[in-house]
C-alpha cells in the first residue's frame, strides 16, 4: 500500500511514564491521547501509526497496561515543515477480572489526566469494529463529550471482516454510542493494522488538530 500520506511520523521516542499528575512530563506540546477497552489492539494501532513496532509494548494479557505512558513523535509535512506533539497512551477499561477498587483508582487516575491536562487536544477512542459497542465504551465516549474534549472513534481489527460488511460494523458503532446526538459532527474511522486501511485518514485527523 502506497503511502500517500499529507502527514508522515519521521521520529518516535518513549518520554515518560506517569500514575499522577506530578509525573506529567514538562513542555508545552499538544498531546494526542489513545484509550479503549483492555485488549482492543490499541498498542498494535499505535505502533502501526508510527511506523514503529517496538514503540508501545503489546501483550496477549487483557489490562496489562496500568500507566499514562508518553511519547514524543515528529511530523512531516508535504512542505518539508514538521510538527512536534505527544502521544499519550492511556491504560484500557473495561477488563471483566480486574477488582472493583481497581476499576475505581483506574476511572479516578483517567479522570485526573483528562481535566487537568491543558496540553490535551484530543482522544482517539478506539473500539472493536467486530462487535458492537459495549457499555463501557458507551460511557467512556458520553463522558468525555459531556467534557468538552474532541474525540475521535478508531474501529479497529478492520482486518477480521470482510470489506463488505465494514461499513454496517462502522454504524452499529456510530449509533450504539449514539453518536448522532452526542456529537453529530464526529465520524467512526476503520483501522486495519495489516494493510494500513485508516492509518493515513487518521494521521490527518491528528494533523488537523496540531494545525488548528
Amino acid at each position: 500500500m502506497s503511502d500517500t500520506a499529507s502527514f508522515t511520523i519521521i521520529k518516535a521516542n518513549y518520554v515518560a511514564t506517569a500514575v499522577n499528575s506530578s509525573q506529567y512530563p514538562a513542555g508545552d506540546l499538544t498531546e494526542i491521547a489513545f484509550i479503549g477497552r483492555s485488549n482492543v489492539g490499541k498498542s498494535s494501532l499505535i505502533n502501526s501509526l508510527c511506523r514503529y513496532n517496538g514503540l508501545a509494548r503489546t501483550s496477549c494479557t487483557p489490562g496489562k497496561t496500568q500507566t499514562i505512558n508518553y511519547f514524543s513523535l515528529t511530523g512531516k509535512l508535504p512542505d518539508e515543515s514538521r510538527l512536534e506533539f505527544m502521544l499519550v497512551d492511556l491504560p484500557g477499561y473495561g477488563y471483566a477480572k480486574r477488582a472493583q477498587t481497581a476499576r475505581a483508582n483506574w476511572s479516578k487516575f483517567i479522570e485526573e489526566y483528562w481535566l487537568t491536562s491543558p496540553r490535551l487536544k484530543l482522544v482517539c477512542q478506539l473500539i472493536d469494529l467486530r462487535h458492537p459497542p459495549m457499555e463501557s465504551d458507551c460511557n467512556v465516549y458520553r463522558w468525555l463529550v459531556a467534557h468538552g474534549l474532541t474525540v475521535q472513534v478508531v474501529a479497529t481489527k478492520a482486518d477480521k471482516i470482510s470489506k463488505s460488511h465494514i461499513l454496517k460494523h462502522s454504524q452499529e458503532i456510530y449509533k450504539g454510542i449514539d453518536m448522532l446526538n452526542l456529537n453529530p459532527e464526529g465520524r467512526v474511522l476503520p483501522y486495519s493494522i495489516v494493510s494500513g486501511a485508516g492509518r493515513n485518514e487518521l494521521l490527518d485527523v491528528i494533523k488537523n488538530i496540531l494545525l488548528k
